[in-house]
């Protein structure tokens, strides 16, 4: 989540020498730096089992998957996503990347609305981008934009499979959600152990 820290615009430069000492992470756009605040329980859980997922996956393989502590860089513009992978990571730039071939970003209140513009904008204008994932955690439903479909957005649910094509990876959408709790997942726990008994 993002909190603006103030009006005043300040160069990449002193971004980029400010979060080395930080103790809260900053996003910079457009100038303006804005403050990483806490996220819940349910968001932790959804960029972890992604994490994991990719993780897991990835091993032995070149594209790696990085969690919330890595940058994205686009042209000026610094973000953090919660989940990204990347095919081709430049070594000589440690704190940062400009090649992802995918990013995830779990989605709140706070935040939905700047991760369904500003962020997606910029994003879309990386060449490596393959696929951009949204992912609510107050409800299911994940959103998946794809290049070689035009950025065509594409939802999935409860019951659906979702493959990331760019890196061979379906998963179901209740590996997305594992152990979250929000009303679609009780709902949907409480349906699978009635069939169970039936």
């Amino acid at each position: 989540m993002l909190a603006k820290q103030n009006d005043i615009t300040i160069s990449v430069e002193e971004y980029l020498a400010g979060e080395l000492i930080a103790e809260t992470k900053h996003e910079l756009i457009d100038g303006h730096v804005y403050a990483m605040v806490g996220t819940s329980d349910n968001h932790d859980r959804i960029a972890g089992n992604i994490y994991t997922e990719f993780r897991n996956h990835l091993k032995n393989k070149p594209c790696e998957p990085f969690g919330s502590d890595m940058k994205v860089k686009v042209s000026d513009n610094y973000c953090y996503p919660d989940v990204i992978v990347d095919c081709s990571f430049d070594e000589n730039q440690p704190y940062f990347t400009e090649t992802p071939t995918i990013i995830v970003e779990v989605l709140s209140k706070i935040t939905r609305r700047r991760d369904r513009t500003i962020k997606l904008t910029n994003y879309l204008a990386l060449p490596s981008l393959q696929e951009y994932v949204m992912i609510e955690q107050d409800y299911v439903d994940i959103e998946v934009l794809r290049r070689n479909e035009h950025w065509f957005a594409r939802h999935y649910f409860l019951g659906d499979e979702v493959t990331l094509e760019s890196i061979g990876l379906t998963l179901s959408v209740e590996a997305f959600y594992d152990r979250v709790h929000n009303e679609d997942m009780l709902e949907f726990l409480i349906a699978k152990q009635a069939e169970r008994r039936d």
